[in-house]
């Protein structure tokens, strides 16, 4: 790998990191719009974008019947995933929502050692672990904290977002193309919703209307761009990088909000990016290896 693609993989993950704390920035500025409402609009832009790319490069979104289980499991999961990281923007700071949604790389190595037998090794474990302990940090139990339940449903969006990501990885290696996931999942999020919608839709601005498109737009730019870095660089030379959104989601969070986190969502920040960090050093030397 030249060090000219490893520049370009590390500017594109740190573009896709902006991008999806600007998407929770306009979650949160659409105001008091269901969290479920605002998961439509941001899935109904991605769906779109995939379609045009599918249409672009002529590609047929057929997968194989023997994956329309995978498939259907990682669609269900992604969209409980964006139900919850919302419902978590809208109730906590950006920032903690941020990297209550983090946690799942740890979520996905726990479900590939349930649903793929693939072996979590000490350093994983222990990795885990440590990722946990940081989200207690952040979501406070005992500490009469009344975001907990918002952080626990936090933390059920990364736990979506791991067993959604595990299945992409059971679609990939076998051969579905990425912009098909992306094109069902979008698509089955609109329409799973859509009845509740219809039943409960709130009225909205055009101002908040536009604000969610524009959340569906650094949706989608997060999406490429991290596509783009993976293609530059492999993900054990960058995958830390991503963790940049902190640093985004708690400068725009505190010059939009005011929000400032306490010091005990530093200490769980900290814990998880360093469980992060670990998994990142370990996986370049087993690539080594």
């Amino acid at each position: 790998m030249q060090k000219e693609n490893y520049g370009k993989g590390m500017l594109m993950i740190i573009l896709s990191a902006f991008c999806f704390a600007c998407m929770n920035v306009c979650v949160r500025l659409a105001g008091d719009v269901p969290s479920v409402q605002k998961s439509f609009f941001r899935n109904l832009v991605a769906a779109i974008f995939a379609g045009i790319i599918l249409y672009k490069n002529h590609l047929q979104p057929k997968v194989k019947k023997e994956y329309w289980g995978t498939l259907i499991l990682r669609c269900v999961f992604g969209t409980l995933g964006i139900l919850c990281n919302f419902y978590a923007v809208d109730h906590l700071l950006v920032a903690d929502a941020s990297i209550l949604n983090k946690l799942s790389p740890f979520f996905a190595i726990v479900f590939s050692f349930l649903l793929l037998k693939e072996k979590i090794k000490p350093v994983q474990a222990f990795c885990v672990m440590m990722a946990f302990v940081g989200c207690l940090f952040i979501a406070k139990p005992g500490f009469q904290n009344a975001s907990l339940v918002p952080a626990l449903i936090g933390v059920c969006g990364g736990m979506g977002a791991g067993i959604a990501y595990t299945m992409v990885r059971v679609l990939g290696t076998h051969g579905v193309k990425g912009p098909i996931i992306v094109f069902y999942f979008s698509s089955f999020s609109c329409v799973a919703v859509l009845p509740w919608i219809v039943m409960n839709f709130a009225p909205m601005t055009m101002g908040q209307v536009g604000t969610l498109l524009l959340a569906g737009l650094f949706a989608a730019g997060g999406q490429f761009s991290i596509t783009a870095a993976y293609t530059y660089a492999p993900a054990r030379k960058i995958s830390i990088f991503d963790y940049s959104q902190i640093i985004f989601a708690t400068v725009l969070g505190f010059a939009l909000f005011g929000e400032i986190p306490d010091a005990y969502s530093f200490v769980g920040y900290g814990l998880i990016i360093l469980a992060s960090l670990c998994m990142f050093l370990y996986n370049r030397r087993e690539a080594a290896a």
